[in-house]
């Protein structure tokens, strides 16, 4: 039997109905966190249901799905909105963030392998050198690569599944920020210390870094979406 899909603007790959729910969540969340939809703007349920084709319902799941992760929010009588990030926005997920890497930074420290953590090193001075040159990319790269794998060595899928409910928060909040190199050279020079600490099997010290990494980024991210008149 075949399978009935609706197809979107996107490409030309089909959304395939059994999974169009996930498929509209994975394409708005990119749409919001790349800023495709500014903070602050409408979300019209009819459009975006016209758009891929397919009924209400999907799109008012997705919708509920995107407030819960702290992507929209609903006004009564006025409709979704992209969410305009607070400070206390920010605070929570760079708290949380910092519980959670605090652990998983002592853990990796005694139970990544060195060539893993040699290689991590290697690929944050490349994406320094990069980023000196004017192209970030290897940088975000970078940065999402090792921090995910920090998580992924405690074994923990509690804990993975807790820090990757913030991760796409944490990407949009990277986009609306500026790029500033004093912000790359800092979150760099951080991530070598918690990869040197931990290929001494350093516990302490790794940890004392990822804390302090983690308060610096919530210092430098408020600043940034501060300086673009992004956060409340």
């Amino acid at each position: 039997m075949a399978t009935t899909s609706a197809r979107g603007r996107r490409g030309s790959n089909p959304l395939v109905v059994e999974s169009i729910s996930e498929q509209l969540h994975s394409i708005l969340c990119e749409r919001i966190t790349t800023g495709v939809y500014a903070p602050g703007s409408r979300l019209d349920p009819q459009a975006i249901a016209a758009e891929f084709g397919v009924s209400r319902t999907p799109v008012r799941d997705t919708l509920v799905r995107l407030e819960h992760d702290r992507l929209v929010e609903t006004r009564p009588r006025s409709g979704t909105f992209v969410t305009r990030p607070s400070r206390q926005d920010v605070h929570e997920v760079c708290q949380l963030r910092k519980a959670l890497e605090w652990l998983a930074t002592g853990v990796a420290a005694e139970a990544m392998p060195i060539e893993q953590i040699t290689d991590l090193r290697e690929e944050a001075v490349e994406a320094m050198r990069a980023a000196e040159r004017g192209d970030y990319e290897p940088f975000f790269a970078s940065d999402t690569r090792l921090h995910r794998e920090i998580i992924a060595a405690t074994g923990n899928t509690r804990l993975i599944t807790a820090r990757e409910s913030v991760e796409p928060f944490v990407y949009w909040l990277r986009v609306l920020g500026a790029t500033g190199p004093h912000r790359l050279a800092g979150s760099t020079r951080r991530h070598l210390e918690i990869l040197d600490a931990m290929a001494t099997r350093d516990v302490a010290g790794a940890q004392e870094a990822a804390a302090l990494h983690l308060v610096e980024v919530e210092e430098w991210t408020l600043a940034d979406m501060a300086s673009h008149s992004i956060v409340t």
